[in-house]
């Protein structure tokens, strides 16, 4: 079968046999007047599969290596989607190219082209590019307006693959926050702030799940001691001198001794507000292990990693966040945290075989 080469990488086949034939195996290509449209990734593919001969105007036969060099002049993010339009196919999917942002518009298994709704949207990505927690947050939206599920595929430097299901998330929980009637004194030193009133001990460590318990006292992290300081529950001073430390101080020594204090801070608050019990996430490399009910009572549910929406993150510390979680049987969640002061979006992040 051939096919004419146009000067943008896309072809047309005009015979209206081979094109009736084309299309319909596998649904290639765009319908118009009596031939048949290519698109690049069609043109490519079929010619790399040896299911299509193109020529160029002057008749002369392209090889499909030169197909793909002038199809990547024109597109500079061809390389990386044709990675990801060729396994789709060869997994059995019928993969159209989309409109920005998506690239592809996939149809499900053994779906019919104009009868047969697209069932997934796939964003094409490098692991070199960064990861862009308001982009993805964009495309989930899109996404969901449009009744689709989203994928990201991401292409590694041997070219691998690996999809990840991409949605919004809203982590809830049945804790209601306390609030003890008089504060407690919290005793500031390093790192960390620790309680010694009993009762104090008891209500928030073992009633509350704030903070470790070590014998008879409670020690609480930076940003749990600021959510209960800003609460009016503890009231902090210095371990060496007794005296009283002012917000402003706190806050400062805060920032020093916890990067990306702000954002984490806002993250916890948000949980605690939700019903969620947040502890730390050391131990799995995420910010917060978080718990639905008491930590003694059952395992944790989710693996939270807070992040600036104006910010983006590399793409290796997401993927690693992401098969840690699913290792340990937790789900992964992204804190998207305005720096505004806006309400936080939660993103789940879930890798997944097509």
């Amino acid at each position: 079968m051939s096919a004419g080469l146009r000067p943008d990488g896309t072809s047309e086949v005009a015979d209206l046999a081979e094109a009736s034939a084309i299309h319909a195996r596998g649904f290639y290509g765009t319908v118009e007047g009596r031939g048949l449209t290519l698109d690049r990734f069609e043109t490519v593919y079929l010619a790399e599969a040896r299911r299509l001969e193109v020529r160029d105007a002057r008749d002369r036969a392209v090889a499909w290596p030169d197909l793909f060099r002038r199809a990547a002049k024109v597109d500079p993010e061809f390389g990386i989607r044709y990675v990801v339009y060729r396994d789709l196919r060869q997994r059995g999917y019928v993969a159209r190219a989309s409109p920005p942002p998506i690239a592809f518009a996939v149809l499900p298994r053994g779906g019919v082209l104009h009868r047969t709704p697209a069932k997934f949207w796939v964003d094409a990505q490098s692991e070199r590019s960064p990861f862009d927690p308001a982009r993805a947050l964009d495309l989930t939206a899109r996404a969901t307006a449009a009744r689709k599920v989203l994928y990201l595929a991401l292409v590694d430097e041997e070219s691998d693959l690996t999809y990840y299901r991409v949605r919004r998330s809203t982590p809830t929980g049945p804790a209601e926050p306390g609030r003890r009637p008089e504060p407690t004194i919290g005793w500031f030193s390093g790192d960390r702030v620790v309680l010694f009133e009993g009762d104090a001990v008891a209500a928030l460590g073992d009633g509350e799940a704030y903070g470790s318990r070590i014998g008879e006292r409670l020690e609480l992290s930076v940003i749990e001691a600021e959510h209960l300081r800003s609460t009016g529950q503890v009231l902090l001073r210095d371990a060496r001198s007794g005296r009283s430390v002012p917000a402003a101080r706190f806050l400062a020594r805060a920032r020093r001794v916890e990067p990306g204090f702000e954002e984490r801070l806002s993250a916890y608050r948000t949980l605690r507000a939700r019903g969620l019990i947040p502890k730390t996430g050391f131990k799995y490399g995420a910010h917060f292990r978080v718990y639905v009910r008491a930590p003694d009572k059952v395992h944790a549910r989710y693996l939270v990693r807070a992040a600036r929406a104006d910010r983006t993150l590399p793409w290796p510390e997401v993927a690693g966040g992401v098969r840690l979680a699913q290792g340990v049987r937790k789900e992964y969640l992204l804190a998207s945290v305005p720096p505004d002061g806006g309400p936080i979006e939660f993103l789940a992040l879930e890798r997944i075989r097509p």
